[in-house]
C-alpha cells in the first residue's frame, strides 16, 4: 500500500475517532438527558433575586429515573411544589441566590477535607439545621455541591445511620422524598457573575456498586451533577 494511502486511512480513522470523542464530550458536558428549568426571578430595588430548593436524595426512586437505585440531586418547581430531576438550571447573571438544601442520604465523608469548609458563598457560612455553621465534619458530609468556575463549594452534612424513618425512595406524590422523612436543612446565599454556562457537581464518591464510587449518576447530567446556565 502506498504511503500517500496509508496516511489517508490514518486521517480518516483520526478524524473519525475525534468526531466520536466530540459527540461524547458534548453529550456529557450540556444537557445529557437533564432538561433545563429555569428558576423563577424577583427583583428587589432593581436587583434579581431568586430562590433555589434543591434535594439529594439516595435512591431517586422508579417514578423518575429508569434508574431508580441511583443518588440524585432534585429542584424543587417553583410553580407546582413538585420535585424533578433536571440539574441544568437558568439564573440571571449578577443575581442574589437564595439556596436551600433538604438532604436525605446519609453520609459517606470526604476525601479531601479541605471541602469541609464552606467558601464562595456569602460570608463564606451556611446555616445547617438552623445553626450557621463555618465547617462540618469531613466524616460527616453526604455530598458536595460545587461550582469551581465560582469558587463555590459546599459540603453537605448527611443523615444519621440512626436516625428514624429514612426516605427510602424519591416516591413522594409530588416527587422527592417527603419532608416528614429524616433529613437535613443546609441554607445559604451566593451570587452569579457574567453569563456563563458554569458546570457545578458532587464530589463525595457516593456511587455505591461503582469503581470508587465516582460512576454512573457520579458523572452522569440530571442526577449528581448539572449546570447553571447564568444569562443576561
Amino acid at each position: 500500500m502506498r504511503v500517500g494511502v496509508k496516511l489517508l486511512l490514518v486521517a480518516v480513522a483520526v478524524t473519525a475517532a475525534g468526531a466520536v470523542i466530540g459527540f461524547y464530550v458534548s453529550n456529557l458536558t450540556t444537557l445529557a438527558g437533564s432538561r433545563s428549568y429555569s428558576v423563577p426571578v424577583q427583583n428587589a430595588n432593581g436587583h434579581p433575586v431568586v430562590k433555589l430548593e434543591i434535594q439529594t436524595v439516595a435512591a431517586v426512586g422508579p417514578t423518575l429515573s429508569p434508574n431508580p437505585d441511583w443518588v440524585s440531586y432534585l429542584v424543587k418547581d417553583q410553580s407546582t411544589g413538585h420535585w424533578k430531576r433536571e440539574t441544568v438550571w437558568d439564573l440571571p447573571a449578577h443575581a442574589t441566590v437564595h439556596v436551600t438544601i433538604y438532604n436525605f442520604d446519609g453520609a459517606s465523608g470526604l476525601r479531601n477535607p479541605y471541602l469541609a469548609r464552606p467558601q464562595g458563598m456569602v460570608g463564606n457560612r451556611i446555616r445547617v439545621d438552623g445553626k450557621p455553621t463555618e465547617a462540618i465534619d469531613p466524616n460527616d458530609a453526604s455530598h458536595t455541591f460545587a461550582v469551581p468556575a465560582l469558587g463555590l463549594v459546599l459540603a453537605i452534612p448527611g443523615v444519621a445511620d440512626e436516625a428514624k424513618n429514612q426516605c427510602e425512595y424519591a416516591d413522594a406524590p409530588i416527587g422527592g422524598c417527603a419532608m416528614s422523612t429524616a433529613h437535613r436543612t443546609i441554607k445559604f446565599t451566593f451570587h452569579t457573575t457574567t453569563p456563563g454556562h458554569y458546570r457545578w457537581q458532587c464530589f463525595v464518591p457516593c456511587a455505591a456498586g461503582w469503581v470508587y464510587g465516582f460512576g454512573g449518576p457520579m458523572q452522569t447530567i440530571g442526577y449528581m451533577d448539572g449546570f447553571l446556565n447564568v444569562k443576561a
